[in-house]
This record gives C-alpha cells, structure tokens and sequence, in this order.
C-alpha cells in the first residue's frame, strides 16, 4: 500500500497574510493621518472645555503612533510579497497517522 500524501500551499498563505497587512496598514496610516491633522479626541465633545482631559501633544503623540503603525504594517506587506518569491508554491507531503 503506498502512504498517502497530501498538497499544501505555501505560498498562498504568505501572498494572504501580505494583502491581510496591507489592507489594514493602510485603513490605519488613514486613521492616523486624520488624527493628526484633522481629528480630535471623543473626550472634547464631552468636556466642559475642550483638550481637558487630553492635551494636544498626548493626542499628537496617539496619532504618530497610528501612523506609525500603520506604516510598518504596509512594510511588512513588502517584506512578504518579497519573501514570498523563495517559497514552493505547494509541498506534498504524508499524511500523519490517525492513532488507530
């Protein structure tokens, strides 16, 4: 009886987990880039004087960490299309045992 074998893609999965990255590196570098420049905390709609509870730099500072991120995200989208070109597209291997 021969053993059998089953196909697994490789490289699909890392092309999947790049758009993955992609996509929400830039939904939040667009996040940060409109707190930065446009937005404003929620707690300035419920303060009775605006930036009370957060101050302008606190704010600055949550925005560049947004972009921040968001930017690193759409780096690691690169980083893996770029890596993805050394990989198989498939691997066949055996199947493991089912214990019985």
């Amino acid at each position: 009886m021969g053993t059998a074998t089953e196909k697994v893609k490789i490289r699909g999965l890392v092309v999947l987990s790049s758009w993955i990255f992609l996509f929400w590196g830039i939904l939040v570098s667009a996040k940060g880039l409109f707190d930065l420049f446009l937005g404003e905390p929620e707690a300035n709609l419920y303060a009775p004087k605006a930036w009370d509870f957060v101050s302008r730099s606190q704010w600055l500072r949550y925005g560049g960490f947004e972009l921040a991120y968001g930017l690193a995200c759409v780096a690691v989208f690169f980083y893996l299309r770029a890596y993805a070109r050394f990989l198989p597209e498939t691997v066949v291997r055996p199947l493991p045992d089912s214990g019985s």
